[in-house]
């Protein structure tokens, strides 16, 4: 019989037709498919929402509202600039200002009002601040040989000097990991998490908010992601209460979430920018080097019990319209099963995020890698094809690389100050006249804290305003007497001072994340911002005197 009988066709049809093993071999390669579809299309979704809110939130313009100027400010950041030039140079004095110097301060200068007023975006500016370190510089007399001009190209290489600090690699490799976090959704998730445990009494759901900002602190080294995650979920367990998101529960629940995020900023080596900006000026020009786990013996007991106070100081400011939210833990659910079981990739971030979390906390006890090396090898990972969790391209959309120049070229500055000798004589001639270096230890950190504190309110970064400080305080810090480490304590302290976000939404960016919500006014920040900050400020003081000093930071 040849095959083409029906018997045959038949027979045939047979033996190609699947097995039940390979069945549900397809059957499984399908879902694959499906599930990668998914997740792809998920990332896909936080892509574009991110680029949607850097656009302007679909306004037509918010595209071009980076290149947005405010001509007086610009123009005046010049003038302050050439006033400083006017100061008068005496080569005979000893230890004072040379012309690098001068130049440097009048870069400071130009910078601060900048960076004070956003005269130009962020970036912008640090864009400018190298051109003018490269011709400033470049054009007058050498640091080392004043006899010789400098050159352009050398002073482009100060200028570009601070891309080189391993704190820089460690600032873009942690806004990876906060990038790969939003890309996977898992900061949202752990959220959720804690919130379905909080239950629904509005205390539980405060001291929930606190929790929150505490676990993710550890593994978004983002103070804005960190905020993006929590705001948006606390305020659907308000809406899902019926009332409006301008309430006082509203107000009570997303300050709390800014603030927290503020006191955790200065728990974590990690947490924010501006301490790895201190940290790369403190291995640079003193020569010490912080692991994760010194910093977190030093500053986790104080955020610690800044949380604590943060708790009390929000029930006391604050008080919400209802004691529990009806619903609340089934719009919790409802979120959580939106999410759906979780991912692949969510998994092997949580591992991968958990030995970074490991390889910090032993740094110096376990193995002598340090932070910034760590980090990148982690990164590395998650961007391995089928291994990682995210791609290059969703992490170039997510990764603000403007945040990246901008702290870049602040360790720039910040060098060329100490150089040129220029952040010695401006301590000396500010910090010198009140007679600092006379007074005991804990009087100097007592007076300067709240010099930083007042600063701090005319700058809305807080990673310029370690760029422009730290510098001095190093400085001044070589002159205090009995200060241990060559005066480290005294820096760090005034780094945690730094971070203090607590008073004006305008002081941080997750603060003003929360702000644009519309959920709370100004003025219900400030009435939670001042006793916040009055109580940081006396537990620095407090810290000082005897857990610091015990530990010999001070």
């Amino acid at each position: 019989m040849t095959p083409d009988t029906p018997k045959a066709a038949k027979t045939e049809r047979v033996a190609d037709s699947p097995t039940p093993r390979r069945r549900s071999g397809l059957r499984a390669q399908a879902e694959k498919r499906s599930r990668l579809r998914d997740e792809a299309h998920r990332e896909k979704q936080t892509v574009d929402a991110e680029q949607r809110e850097r656009s302007g939130d679909g306004d037509p313009r918010g595209f071009l509202s980076h290149l947005s100027i405010k001509p007086l400010w610009f123009l005046l950041a010049f003038v302050g600039g050439g006033l400083v030039m006017l100061i008068p140079i005496d080569p005979s004095i000893e230890g004072g200002l040379t012309t690098p110097g001068r130049t440097a301060l009048a870069i400071l200068v130009f910078a601060v009002v900048m960076w004070v007023t956003e005269a130009v975006s962020y970036s912008v500016s640090a864009i400018m601040i190298v051109g003018l370190i490269a011709l400033g510089l470049g054009f007058g007399p050498g640091i080392e040989d004043p006899d010789q001009m400098m050159g352009t190209s050398a002073g482009l290489g100060m200028a570009l000097g601070g891309f080189s600090s391993s704190s820089v690699a460690l600032v873009a490799a942690a806004l990876a990991l906060a990038a790969a976090m939003q890309a996977t959704g898992l900061h949202k998730r752990l959220a959720l998490l804690v919130l379905r445990f909080a239950g629904e009494k509005t205390s539980n759901i405060l001291i929930g908010a606190i929790v929150i900002s505490i676990i993710l602190a550890f593994f978004v080294p983002s103070a804005t992601a960190r905020a993006g995650a929590v705001v948006p979920i606390l305020l659907g367990m308000v809406a899902a209460f019926g009332l409006a998101k301008n309430s006082r529960l509203g107000a009570l629940l997303v300050i709390t979430a800014a603030q927290a995020v503020s006191v955790w900023n200065i728990g974590i080596k990690t947490g924010a920018a501006q301490n790895l900006v201190a940290l790369g000026f403190i291995e640079q020009e003193m020569g010490i080097q912080v692991s994760w786990g010194e910093w977190f013996l030093w500053a986790a007991p104080w955020s610690a019990l800044m949380s604590v106070a943060l708790y009390f100081i929000m029930r006391w400011a604050i008080k919400p319209e209802v004691d529990s939210i009806a619903g609340g833990r089934d719009m919790i659910a409802g979120q959580l099963a939106e999410l759906g079981p979780m991912s692949g990739r969510e998994k092997r971030l949580v591992v991968i995020a958990v030995l970074l979390l490991f390889f910090w906390a032993t740094e110096k006890v376990l193995h002598p890698v340090d932070s910034s090396t760590i980090t990148v090898i982690a990164i590395g990972f998650l961007l391995l094809p089928r291994v990682g969790v995210f791609s290059w391209k969703t992490a170039e959309s997510l990764i603000n690389w403007g945040t990246l120049i901008v702290f870049a070229v602040g360790i720039s500055l910040g060098t060329v100050l100490l150089q040129t000798g220029a952040a010695t004589w401006l301590s000396a001639q500010t910090f010198g006249a009140l007679g600092l270096d006379r007074l005991p230890l804990l009087a100097t950190i007592a007076l300067v804290s709240v010099f930083t504190i007042l600063i701090h309110l005319g700058f809305a970064s807080a990673t310029s305003l370690a760029s422009a400080l730290i510098p001095i305080f190093i400085a001044l810090a070589a002159t205090l007497p009995g200060a241990a480490n060559g005066g480290l304590g005294f820096v760090i302290i005034q780094q945690f001072l730094i971070s203090f976000g607590f008073l004006l939404p305008v002081s941080a960016p997750q603060n003003m994340l929360a702000y644009g919500t519309g959920a709370f006014t100004a003025k219900q920040f400030l009435r939670t911002g001042i006793p916040l900050t009055i109580v940081g400020y006396l537990l620095v003081l407090l810290f000082s005197a005897t857990y610091w000093k015990w530990l010999g930071l001070v």
